[in-house]
Protein backbone atom coordinates (compact mmCIF):
# COMPACT_ATOMS: atom_id res chain seq x y z
CA UNK A 1 0.00 0.00 0.00
CA UNK A 2 1.14 3.58 -0.56
CA UNK A 3 0.64 7.06 0.81
CA UNK A 4 1.90 8.85 -2.31
CA UNK A 5 -0.63 11.54 -3.37
CA UNK A 6 -0.62 10.55 -7.06
CA UNK A 7 -1.18 6.87 -6.27
CA UNK A 8 -4.01 7.71 -3.88
CA UNK A 9 -5.64 10.04 -6.42
CA UNK A 10 -5.27 7.53 -9.26
CA UNK A 11 -6.90 4.77 -7.22
CA UNK A 12 -9.79 7.00 -6.10
CA UNK A 13 -10.21 8.39 -9.61
CA UNK A 14 -10.33 4.98 -11.29
CA UNK A 15 -12.60 3.63 -8.56
CA UNK A 16 -14.99 6.58 -9.08
CA UNK A 17 -15.16 6.01 -12.83
CA UNK A 18 -15.41 2.21 -12.76
CA UNK A 19 -17.73 1.64 -9.79
CA UNK A 20 -20.93 1.89 -11.91
CA UNK A 21 -19.61 -0.83 -14.20
CA UNK A 22 -18.81 -3.57 -11.72
CA UNK A 23 -16.79 -4.54 -8.65
CA UNK A 24 -13.73 -2.42 -7.81
CA UNK A 25 -11.22 -3.60 -5.21
CA UNK A 26 -8.28 -1.37 -4.29
CA UNK A 27 -5.08 -2.61 -2.69
CA UNK A 28 -6.20 -6.16 -3.43
CA UNK A 29 -3.86 -8.69 -1.85
CA UNK A 30 -2.58 -11.45 -4.14
CA UNK A 31 -0.79 -14.49 -2.85
CA UNK A 32 2.75 -15.70 -3.09
CA UNK A 33 4.55 -13.18 -0.98
CA UNK A 34 2.06 -10.48 -0.10
CA UNK A 35 1.46 -8.15 -3.06
CA UNK A 36 -1.19 -5.52 -3.65
CA UNK A 37 -2.87 -4.71 -6.97
CA UNK A 38 -3.59 -0.98 -7.27
CA UNK A 39 -6.98 -1.60 -8.93
CA UNK A 40 -8.51 -5.04 -9.49
CA UNK A 41 -11.70 -4.55 -11.49
CA UNK A 42 -14.32 -7.16 -12.33
CA UNK A 43 -17.06 -5.94 -14.73
CA UNK A 44 -20.69 -6.59 -13.87
CA UNK A 45 -22.72 -8.66 -16.28
CA UNK A 46 -24.64 -6.85 -19.06
CA UNK A 47 -23.25 -3.41 -18.10
CA UNK A 48 -22.62 -0.88 -20.89
CA UNK A 49 -19.79 1.60 -21.33
CA UNK A 50 -20.94 4.84 -19.65
CA UNK A 51 -19.01 7.26 -21.88
CA UNK A 52 -15.61 6.36 -20.43
CA UNK A 53 -14.15 5.84 -23.89
CA UNK A 54 -10.90 3.90 -23.96
CA UNK A 55 -10.90 3.35 -20.20
CA UNK A 56 -14.38 1.82 -20.43
CA UNK A 57 -13.29 -0.43 -23.27
CA UNK A 58 -10.31 -1.65 -21.25
CA UNK A 59 -12.34 -2.24 -18.11
CA UNK A 60 -15.22 -4.09 -19.73
CA UNK A 61 -13.11 -6.65 -21.63
CA UNK A 62 -12.77 -8.87 -18.55
CA UNK A 63 -11.13 -8.76 -15.12
CA UNK A 64 -8.52 -6.01 -15.25
CA UNK A 65 -5.48 -5.18 -13.14
CA UNK A 66 -4.90 -1.43 -13.46
CA UNK A 67 -1.49 -0.20 -12.33
CA UNK A 68 -1.12 3.61 -12.73
CA UNK A 69 2.35 5.17 -12.37
CA UNK A 70 3.26 8.82 -11.88
CA UNK A 71 6.65 8.21 -13.53
CA UNK A 72 7.64 5.64 -16.13
CA UNK A 73 7.93 2.28 -14.32
CA UNK A 74 11.27 0.55 -14.17
CA UNK A 75 11.85 -2.89 -15.63
CA UNK A 76 11.64 -4.33 -12.13
CA UNK A 77 8.30 -2.62 -11.48
CA UNK A 78 6.89 -4.00 -14.72
CA UNK A 79 7.99 -7.52 -13.79
CA UNK A 80 6.33 -7.09 -10.40
CA UNK A 81 3.10 -6.06 -12.15
CA UNK A 82 3.21 -9.27 -14.18
CA UNK A 83 3.78 -11.30 -11.00
CA UNK A 84 0.54 -9.84 -9.63
CA UNK A 85 -1.26 -10.71 -12.88
CA UNK A 86 -0.02 -14.31 -12.82
CA UNK A 87 -1.06 -14.65 -9.16
CA UNK A 88 -4.57 -13.39 -9.97
CA UNK A 89 -4.87 -15.79 -12.92
CA UNK A 90 -3.57 -18.73 -10.87
CA UNK A 91 -6.06 -17.95 -8.09
CA UNK A 92 -8.95 -17.85 -10.59
CA UNK A 93 -7.86 -21.16 -12.08
CA UNK A 94 -7.68 -22.79 -8.63
CA UNK A 95 -11.23 -21.63 -7.88
CA UNK A 96 -12.43 -22.97 -11.23
CA UNK A 97 -10.75 -26.32 -10.57
CA UNK A 98 -12.49 -26.63 -7.19
CA UNK A 99 -15.81 -26.01 -8.96
CA UNK A 100 -14.80 -28.50 -11.67
CA UNK A 101 -15.11 -25.86 -14.39
CA UNK A 102 -12.63 -24.68 -17.01
CA UNK A 103 -11.69 -21.07 -17.73
CA UNK A 104 -11.20 -20.08 -21.35
CA UNK A 105 -8.08 -18.12 -22.29
CA UNK A 106 -10.15 -15.05 -23.20
CA UNK A 107 -11.79 -14.99 -19.77
CA UNK A 108 -8.50 -14.65 -17.88
CA UNK A 109 -7.51 -11.34 -16.29
CA UNK A 110 -5.45 -8.73 -18.15
CA UNK A 111 -2.81 -6.30 -16.91
CA UNK A 112 -2.95 -2.62 -17.93
CA UNK A 113 0.04 -0.52 -16.85
CA UNK A 114 -0.74 3.21 -17.14
CA UNK A 115 2.39 5.32 -17.55
CA UNK A 116 2.76 9.03 -18.41
CA UNK A 117 5.29 8.04 -21.09
CA UNK A 118 7.26 5.01 -22.27
CA UNK A 119 10.82 5.05 -23.60
CA UNK A 120 11.91 3.27 -26.75
CA UNK A 121 14.35 1.26 -24.64
CA UNK A 122 11.60 -0.03 -22.35
CA UNK A 123 9.38 -0.93 -25.30
CA UNK A 124 12.24 -2.82 -26.93
CA UNK A 125 13.32 -4.63 -23.76
CA UNK A 126 9.83 -6.05 -23.18
CA UNK A 127 8.92 -6.31 -26.88
CA UNK A 128 5.77 -4.24 -26.45
CA UNK A 129 4.02 -3.71 -29.80
CA UNK A 130 1.28 -1.45 -31.14
CA UNK A 131 -1.93 -2.92 -32.58
CA UNK A 132 -3.14 0.04 -34.63
CA UNK A 133 -5.75 -2.03 -36.47
CA UNK A 134 -7.66 -2.45 -33.21
CA UNK A 135 -6.30 0.04 -30.69
CA UNK A 136 -5.22 3.71 -30.74
CA UNK A 137 -1.63 4.91 -30.67
CA UNK A 138 -0.09 4.78 -27.21
CA UNK A 139 -1.47 1.33 -26.31
CA UNK A 140 1.37 -1.22 -26.49
CA UNK A 141 0.82 -4.96 -26.00
CA UNK A 142 3.18 -7.56 -24.60
CA UNK A 143 3.35 -11.02 -26.17
CA UNK A 144 -0.20 -12.36 -26.48
CA UNK A 145 0.08 -15.19 -23.97
CA UNK A 146 1.17 -12.83 -21.20
CA UNK A 147 -2.08 -10.82 -21.37
CA UNK A 148 -0.48 -7.48 -20.59
CA UNK A 149 -0.26 -3.99 -22.07
CA UNK A 150 1.23 -0.62 -21.21
CA UNK A 151 -0.56 2.65 -21.99
CA UNK A 152 1.77 5.56 -22.83
CA UNK A 153 -0.58 8.39 -21.85
CA UNK A 154 1.34 11.10 -23.70
CA UNK A 155 0.98 9.17 -26.99
CA UNK A 156 -2.80 8.76 -26.84
CA UNK A 157 -4.78 10.74 -29.42
CA UNK A 158 -6.29 13.92 -27.97
CA UNK A 159 -9.95 12.93 -28.22
CA UNK A 160 -12.90 12.57 -25.89
CA UNK A 161 -12.31 8.80 -26.00
CA UNK A 162 -8.99 9.12 -24.16
CA UNK A 163 -9.81 11.96 -21.75
CA UNK A 164 -10.16 9.87 -18.61
CA UNK A 165 -6.76 8.27 -19.12
CA UNK A 166 -4.98 11.49 -20.12
CA UNK A 167 -5.93 13.02 -16.76
CA UNK A 168 -3.35 10.59 -15.32
CA UNK A 169 -0.61 12.02 -17.55
CA UNK A 170 2.00 14.69 -16.82
CA UNK A 171 2.88 18.18 -18.00
CA UNK A 172 1.07 19.48 -21.07
CA UNK A 173 -0.80 16.17 -21.53
CA UNK A 174 -2.40 16.56 -18.12
CA UNK A 175 -3.04 20.30 -18.51
CA UNK A 176 -4.86 19.69 -21.78
CA UNK A 177 -6.96 16.92 -20.25
CA UNK A 178 -7.95 19.07 -17.27
CA UNK A 179 -8.97 21.89 -19.63
CA UNK A 180 -11.19 19.42 -21.51
CA UNK A 181 -12.63 18.19 -18.19
CA UNK A 182 -13.54 21.77 -17.23
CA UNK A 183 -15.22 22.26 -20.63
CA UNK A 184 -17.65 19.39 -19.99
CA UNK A 185 -21.22 20.39 -19.06
CA UNK A 186 -21.57 21.23 -15.38
CA UNK A 187 -24.40 18.72 -15.23
CA UNK A 188 -21.92 15.91 -15.96
CA UNK A 189 -21.59 14.01 -12.67
CA UNK A 190 -18.19 12.55 -13.59
CA UNK A 191 -16.91 16.10 -14.14
CA UNK A 192 -17.86 17.29 -10.67
CA UNK A 193 -16.76 14.11 -8.89
CA UNK A 194 -13.39 14.20 -10.68
CA UNK A 195 -12.92 17.88 -9.81
CA UNK A 196 -13.51 16.99 -6.17
CA UNK A 197 -10.84 14.28 -6.30
CA UNK A 198 -8.40 16.64 -8.05
CA UNK A 199 -9.07 19.30 -5.41
CA UNK A 200 -8.32 16.79 -2.65
CA UNK A 201 -5.13 15.73 -4.46
CA UNK A 202 -3.96 19.35 -4.65
CA UNK A 203 -4.79 19.96 -0.99
CA UNK A 204 -2.67 16.96 0.03
CA UNK A 205 0.24 18.26 -2.05
CA UNK A 206 -0.04 21.79 -0.63
CA UNK A 207 0.16 20.37 2.89
CA UNK A 208 3.59 18.94 1.99
CA UNK A 209 4.80 22.28 0.59
CA UNK A 210 8.12 22.32 2.47
CA UNK A 211 9.20 19.02 0.89
CA UNK A 212 7.83 19.32 -2.65
CA UNK A 213 9.88 18.24 -5.65
CA UNK A 214 9.97 20.28 -8.86
CA UNK A 215 7.59 17.76 -10.44
CA UNK A 216 5.12 18.17 -7.58
CA UNK A 217 5.24 21.97 -7.85
CA UNK A 218 4.46 21.68 -11.56
CA UNK A 219 1.66 19.28 -10.71
CA UNK A 220 0.12 21.79 -8.31
CA UNK A 221 0.08 24.35 -11.14
CA UNK A 222 -1.61 21.80 -13.43
CA UNK A 223 -4.30 21.16 -10.84
CA UNK A 224 -4.89 24.78 -9.84
CA UNK A 225 -7.47 25.64 -12.50
CA UNK A 226 -9.52 22.55 -11.69
CA UNK A 227 -9.24 23.33 -7.97
CA UNK A 228 -10.50 26.88 -8.49
CA UNK A 229 -13.43 25.63 -10.55
CA UNK A 230 -14.33 23.08 -7.89
CA UNK A 231 -14.04 25.69 -5.15
CA UNK A 232 -16.32 28.13 -7.00
CA UNK A 233 -18.88 25.40 -7.71
CA UNK A 234 -18.80 24.23 -4.10
CA UNK A 235 -19.35 27.76 -2.81
CA UNK A 236 -22.22 28.27 -5.24
CA UNK A 237 -23.82 25.00 -4.17
CA UNK A 238 -23.44 26.03 -0.52
CA UNK A 239 -25.12 29.39 -1.23
CA UNK A 240 -28.00 27.68 -3.04
CA UNK A 241 -28.42 25.16 -0.25
CA UNK A 242 -28.46 27.97 2.29
CA UNK A 243 -31.09 29.86 0.28
CA UNK A 244 -33.15 26.67 -0.06
CA UNK A 245 -33.22 26.32 3.70
CA UNK A 246 -34.32 29.95 4.03
CA UNK A 247 -37.20 29.45 1.56
CA UNK A 248 -38.33 26.23 3.25
CA UNK A 249 -38.17 27.88 6.67
CA UNK A 250 -40.28 30.82 5.45
CA UNK A 251 -42.89 28.47 3.99
CA UNK A 252 -42.84 26.39 7.15
CA UNK A 253 -43.32 29.56 9.26
CA UNK A 254 -46.31 30.65 7.15
CA UNK A 255 -48.04 27.32 6.61
CA UNK A 256 -46.83 25.03 9.37
CA UNK A 257 -45.09 22.50 7.11
CA UNK A 258 -43.62 22.11 3.60
CA UNK A 259 -45.83 19.46 2.10
CA UNK A 260 -45.45 17.87 -1.34
CA UNK A 261 -47.25 20.71 -3.15
CA UNK A 262 -45.18 23.44 -1.53
CA UNK A 263 -41.95 21.47 -2.06
CA UNK A 264 -42.58 21.65 -5.82
CA UNK A 265 -42.44 25.47 -5.83
CA UNK A 266 -39.15 25.79 -3.91
CA UNK A 267 -36.94 25.55 -7.02
CA UNK A 268 -39.03 28.22 -8.76
CA UNK A 269 -38.72 30.55 -5.79
CA UNK A 270 -34.96 30.04 -5.78
CA UNK A 271 -34.78 31.60 -9.24
CA UNK A 272 -35.50 34.90 -7.46
CA UNK A 273 -33.14 36.86 -5.26
CA UNK A 274 -33.63 36.75 -1.46
CA UNK A 275 -34.98 40.31 -1.63
CA UNK A 276 -37.66 39.07 -4.04
CA UNK A 277 -38.66 35.70 -2.59
CA UNK A 278 -38.78 36.76 1.09
CA UNK A 279 -41.78 39.14 0.87
CA UNK A 280 -43.61 36.75 -1.47
CA UNK A 281 -43.30 33.91 1.02
CA UNK A 282 -44.50 36.15 3.85
CA UNK A 283 -47.31 37.99 2.04
CA UNK A 284 -48.89 35.64 -0.52
CA UNK A 285 -51.42 33.03 0.47
CA UNK A 286 -50.72 29.34 -0.08
CA UNK A 287 -53.09 29.34 -3.08
CA UNK A 288 -51.39 32.40 -4.60
CA UNK A 289 -47.93 30.88 -4.22
CA UNK A 290 -49.01 27.61 -5.81
CA UNK A 291 -50.81 29.36 -8.65
CA UNK A 292 -47.85 31.63 -9.39
CA UNK A 293 -44.96 29.16 -9.09
CA UNK A 294 -46.22 25.58 -9.30
CA UNK A 295 -46.09 25.46 -13.11
CA UNK A 296 -42.71 27.23 -13.54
Amino acid sequence: MTTKPHDQFAKQFLEELLAPLGEVRTNQEVRDETRFVDILFTPASLVQNPNLGLLGRIALMNTALLEPFRNQPSSSEIRNCFLKLFAVIANAQRKAKRKKTRLSEDSLARLWIISPSVSETLLANFEFKLDLDNWPSGVYFFQKGFRGAIVAVNELPVTAETLWLRILGRGETQRQAISELLALPKSNSLRQNTLKLIANWRIVLIQQEDNLTEDERELIMNLSQAYQQWEETTKQQARLEGQRQVVENLLRFRFGAVDEELARVVDSLLQLSPEEFTPLCLQLSREEILARFANN
